[in-house]
């Protein structure tokens, strides 16, 4: 009869807490919904993506973090680290919408600054660049994705609708409605569009690439003018 009662009473409790989650990161589910061709339902994005439960988990750290409970927000950080193997370091400000997809690998630092409806993939660094105090980690502007494995360092500003390829290292400022490709990060625009609509990633630019079939094009149209004369 107690055994009973205690299952029920942590039924209970389960169901609290699931549909407490599903009000207040409802945005968040939606998200993973709406980015991940893979999410089957509102339940299982809720019970089993590990980038959400990351997410929950950094909402509780830095709320510790505000009133400067240092130890216990780090260590839910390191807990969170452990279960989903994704490091959000309980400083860290992250917007609304924000989805992790396959986050293993993914840090975080202290002074990171996130906007809303960001997506990144596994293995993203947006780390610092030294030791100093201060802002030393970047700020990602809305509606902004980061491939997988892409490191962004320093405390730089990624604008807003940008998109960082895949093991991009990224160094300085990223204007907004851009994308960047390479070592060290390459700008180049995306005709002025969003690229993350239907998380295109075959269609990206490399303005390295483009140089290059710039001067083919132009080679061939000498020869050309040359044969012809």
């Amino acid at each position: 009869m107690i055994t009973t009662k205690i299952l029920g009473t942590l039924f209970i409790f389960f169901i609290l807490k699931i549909s407490l989650i599903a009000i207040f990161f409802n945005k968040e589910i939606k998200a993973a919904r709406s980015k991940d061709p893979a999410a089957k339902s509102f339940l299982e994005v809720l019970l089993l993506y590990q980038g959400l439960h990351a997410l929950i988990m950094h909402r509780v750290a830095h709320s510790f973090y505000k009133i400067r409970l240092f130890i216990f927000a780090r260590y839910i950080s390191q807990v969170a680290r452990f279960w989903t193997g994704i490091e959000i370091h309980p400083g860290a400000q992250i917007g609304e919408g924000f989805f992790i997809d396959h986050g293993m690998g993914i840090v975080i630092g202290e002074t990171a600054i996130i906007g809303d409806n960001v997506l990144l993939y596994q293995g993203v660094t947006l780390g610092g660049t030294g030791i100093e105090k201060g802002k030393r980690h970047p700020t990602i502007g809305n509606n902004v994705v980061i491939g997988a494995g892409a490191k962004v360092l320093g405390n730089i500003n990624v604008g807003d609708n940008s998109y960082i390829g895949a093991n991009a290292v990224v160094i300085k400022d990223v204007p907004a409605n851009s994308t960047v490709v390479g070592v060290p990060g390459r700008i180049t625009k995306q005709d002025g569009k969003k690229i993350d609509v239907s998380l295109d990633h075959i269609h990206i630019l490399d303005p390295i690439m483009q140089s290059i079939d710039e001067l083919e094009k132009r080679i061939e149209k000498l020869e050309k003018s040359e044969f012809s004369s």
